[in-house]
């Protein structure tokens, strides 16, 4: 048997970590490990400094000529542009715009339009999505299927390619699963939609920026995006949105708004959609937004000199297989276990924990005190049950994570179920507290 991990190993392999320099671009407040990047992700050194200069100097004294002397008017492509060197998408191919749901209700309406039309002997009523999809998602395509006379069917991931018939419009899913970290081989689930005349809609919300991403490799047909969690881009940062070359043209997208016409600044009634994927956008680009959001984008983009995306899901697997590795050496006899995909290869940049069922540890106290400690993950209640229990949800985003900080964390998380510190009434859920 192996001897346990050591943190003098673990700071070995950091002195050895060839993208160890990428930590250099974030402002990280002291004495905090941040696992919640799959959430929101960390302040980019220079975004406070360039959204500050596009205050003053763009706005504050450029004014409205800054639509056209600052660039402000192509934002949302030429950031659009930097993302698609991170999704296998092409110059031109994607848009930032608005939010992800937002984003999700244009394309998902598009490809019931599309899947719609095709004609065959079984009409095309059903959209397919996983059970434990992210709840905006299957909200936006409740709203969607009730409009149009469809039905929205959730099956756990294992036995959606089975429902792949030909009554399917569209197979809706996330590629990483935000509760168990599962990621979805796009390639694969595309490919058995469009073997029934199906169209595939994914959400990289959990992905872009943390996992090789190949839309047009994989065959996709639609894809929308998150700005704030792997992309650094902020609080509320705009989302982006994809269409594949072979339909971008062949459809009107619902939300037709001014930015989204083929000549915005003619003001004339009557809508006639721009050419390409400039037909989904939509109001008035939020440029203090994608300012920052570009920002956060650079700092994924810089790992391009040192392996791109490939080295980061590298040090991404490196990191979740350290945790796991610690939490079992480290955890076993506490009840706690990992939960989601055993093979790192399905893994995405996460690794939750389940909660024992038993009731014997208080998932949610248990993370207010890791976060008093300074290490900042996340609570996702379940019912309770093995199948979907109570996790504790950690992020691990190789920009700026460092193999001492998977250590520590699980060292302080040891410490706090020895302790039993945890317990302590002030970290008991709040009635008001969901």
């Amino acid at each position: 048997m192996n001897p346990p991990l050591s943190r003098e190993a673990c700071a070995a392999r950091d002195a050895a970590d060839p993208l160890a320099p990428l930590r250099a671009q974030f402002s990280l407040p002291p004495g905090v490990i941040y696992l919640d990047g799959n959430s929101l992700g960390v302040l980019p050194a220079r975004a406070a400094s360039r959204v500050q200069q596009v205050i003053t100097e763009e706005w504050g004294r450029g004014l409205i000529r800054s639509w056209n002397d600052a660039g402000w008017i192509d934002l949302p492509r030429r950031v659009g542009d930097k993302i698609a060197r991170l999704v296998g998408a092409r110059p031109g191919e994607v848009v930032v715009a608005d939010s992800t749901s937002v984003n999700l209700y244009k394309v998902l309406s598009a490809a019931l339009r599309i899947a719609g039309s095709r004609t065959g002997p079984t009409p095309r009523r059903v959209v397919v999505s996983e059970r434990s999809n992210f709840p905006t998602d299957l909200y936006i395509a409740e709203s969607l299927v009730e409009q149009q006379g469809m039905r929205l069917e959730l099956l756990d991931i294992d036995d959606i390619p089975a429902r792949l018939r030909e009554d399917v419009a569209v197979l809706m899913l996330t590629q990483v699963n935000y509760r168990t970290g599962r990621m979805a081989d796009m390639a694969d689930l595309s490919a058995r939609a469009h073997a029934v005349g199906a169209l595939a809609v994914w959400d990289l919300a959990h992905s872009a920026g943390a996992v090789p991403v190949d839309l047009n490799g994989a065959g996709a047909d639609f894809a929308v995006g998150c700005g704030y969690k792997y992309l650094n881009g902020g609080p509320g940062a705009p989302a982006f949105c994809w269409v594949h070359a072979r339909h971008v043209e062949s459809f009107r997208q619902p939300l037709s708004g001014w930015m989204g016409h083929a000549a915005p600044f003619v003001f004339q009634p009557g809508y006639e959609p721009a050419p390409g994927i400039a037909r989904y956008l939509c109001g008035t680009p939020p440029v203090l937004g994608i300012a920052a959001l570009e920002c956060g984008v650079d700092t994924v983009l810089a790992a391009e000199a040192l392996g791109g995306m490939p080295a980061l899901r590298a040090k991404s697997v490196e990191l979740t297989e350290l945790f796991i590795q610690l939490v079992r050496e480290r955890l076993g006899a506490s009840g706690l276990r990992p939960f989601g995909p055993s093979h790192a290869g399905q893994r995405g940049s996460q690794v939750s924990l389940a909660v024992p069922v038993d009731g014997s540890i208080d998932g949610y106290a248990l993370m207010q005190a890791l976060i008093e400690r300074g290490v900042i993950g996340d609570y996702r209640a379940g019912d309770g049950s093995a199948a979907h229990p109570h996790l504790l949800r950690f992020g691990f985003t190789p920009l700026y994570l460092r193999y001492v900080d998977v250590f520590d964390a699980v060292q302080v998380l040891a410490e706090l179920l020895e302790s039993g510190a945890w317990r302590e009434p002030r970290f008991a859920r709040k009635a008001a507290v969901t």
